[in-house]
């Protein structure tokens, strides 16, 4: 059955031997557990915050995001610099699991009428709306970097992708099946769900632990030399590094520095996207119905990367480079930004989003993550935290405020006059920030490829 599935494979990835393409099918069913969890609760992100806080609200909630990730990416590096990866990869799943749990009795009580308190409902919506930002950064931060830390660049090439493949199918799956379940059972409020969730994160516990005893241990050896790692060793002796060593980590070096900007910049103009779906969304749907429409995207978005993934879209980077595939996403993502300029409709909102997800899915992810293999441990591990939930979450922020700029302009200038200043601004901002993006994605992969053929550590 495995070298049946190999031989399938080959196209859109290239070659395995048999237990490098096992190690990777076990790495990406780590990963399904991943997406899955996050595409139950990301959905439910929105739908909670709009019936608990109000939709107008969203860019608030981004801003307090932004606030409280610092302590708990601190809190995060602590973890990594106290205890081994294995142990923080079970730590994080049960502080999850737990939370979620909670959670669901929580909103459960919210959105069944029982809690009715005004400041409690807006203190829970916040909470919540940054519980499950908190699962994009870091619970995607530390698989990746555990994914980067046991694997070298060539197999990379192949085995990423196929890891997207894997771990994507679940987010066409979990949003309508989970998510979409409450509505087709005729039930009230989303406790079904996110009880659900919480016992698909208490299970990756087990599925983590089961891929570092069953995985040969000669496949679990970073691209790092040894001779970098007997350094590296030797000057960390003795002294436990702080939580601040991959932010200090992260801004000495233009290659890490570049990549924060890649992802600040995608975020950026997809938050503001994502607002004006999220706001025509609200204002068409409410309640189940909301999440149900919100589940359908949700598959949507993950059913079209998986298309990409078995059309061999990953054979960009494996053919023309890693600097083509970086260079690909930005001019693509202009072309959605005239398309967002120009048409004023929830379904176009909806194929727009479904489409820069995708590509992002499909393409840009995997091409980043690669970008840390030719890095060292500490920037694996401690300043791909910072840039996971800070390139993102700042990106957010910063796209955040733009959008609080669209009710004082409509409050001024009229709901149509104020609308059209702020698409105008949008291009102002878009557009250059993609030419920016450009020249940085060539930069990173002309970088990348050197240090590979050098076999040398970038940083």
């Amino acid at each position: 059955m495995i070298k049946l599935f190999m031989k399938l494979c080959k196209f859109n990835f290239g070659e395995f031997e048999e237990q490098e393409f096992r190690k990777f099918l076990r790495l990406g069913f780590i990963y399904f557990m991943v997406v899955g969890i996050y595409w139950v609760m990301r959905p439910l992100k929105d739908t909670v915050f709009i019936q608990l806080v109000g939709g107008i609200y969203i860019p608030y909630a981004k801003t307090v995001s932004v606030c409280l990730m610092i302590p708990f990416i601190a809190i995060y590096t602590k973890l990594l610099s106290i205890y081994p990866r294995e142990k923080v990869t079970t730590i994080i799943p049960i502080f999850y699991g737990v939370s979620i749990l909670v959670f669901a009795c929580l909103i459960h009580l919210c959105q069944a009428g029982i809690y009715t308190e005004t400041i409690g409902r807006t203190i829970i919506g916040y909470i919540w709306y940054f519980f499950v930002e908190s699962w994009a950064s870091v619970v995607f931060a530390m698989f990746w970097a555990m994914c980067t830390d046991v694997t070298d660049p060539k197999t990379a090439k192949r085995g990423f992708p196929l890891i997207y493949l894997v771990g994507q199918t679940a987010g066409i799956i979990t949003p309508y099946g989970i998510v979409g379940m409450p509505k087709r059972l005729g039930l009230e409020t989303d406790f079904l769900s996110l009880i659900i969730g919480g016992i698909l994160a208490f299970s990756m516990v087990y599925i983590t632990k089961y891929f570092f005893k069953a995985t040969p241990k000669e496949l679990l050896v970073a691209f790092e030399s040894e001779e970098d790692k007997k350094k590296a060793s030797k000057e960390s002796k003795g002294k436990k590094p702080g939580f601040m060593e991959g932010l200090k980590l992260l801004f000495s070096h233009k290659y890490l520095i570049s990549i924060f900007s890649v992802i600040l910049m995608f975020e950026l103009l997809t938050t503001i996207f994502d607002f004006n779906f999220k706001m025509a969304a609200g204002e068409t749907y409410s309640g189940t119905d909301l999440s149900h429409y919100l589940s359908i995207f949700s598959s949507c978005v993950n059913t079209i990367t998986v298309g990409f993934l078995l059309l061999g879209v990953s054979n960009i980077t494996r053919f023309l480079g890693i600097g083509t595939a970086l260079v690909c996403v930005p001019i693509l993502l202009g072309c959605s930004l005239f398309g967002f300029l120009a048409v004023d409709s929830l379904s176009f909102l909806f194929v727009l989003m479904v489409g820069s997800k995708a590509v992002h899915y499909a393409l840009n992810n995997p091409t980043l993550k690669q970008l840390y293999i030719p890095t060292s441990e500490s920037a694996r591990f401690k300043a791909q935290a910072w840039i996971e939930a800070f390139g993102g979450r700042i990106a957010k922020e910063v796209g955040s405020i733009f959008n609080m700029t669209l009710q004082p302009l409509q409050s001024v200038y009229g709901i149509v006059a104020g609308k059209a200043h702020y698409l105008t601004l949008t291009g102002v901002v878009g557009y250059p920030l993609i030419a920016i993006w450009i020249v940085m994605g060539i930069y990173l992969g002309r970088t990348w490829k050197k240090a590979v053929n050098e076999k040398k550590v970038v940083c």
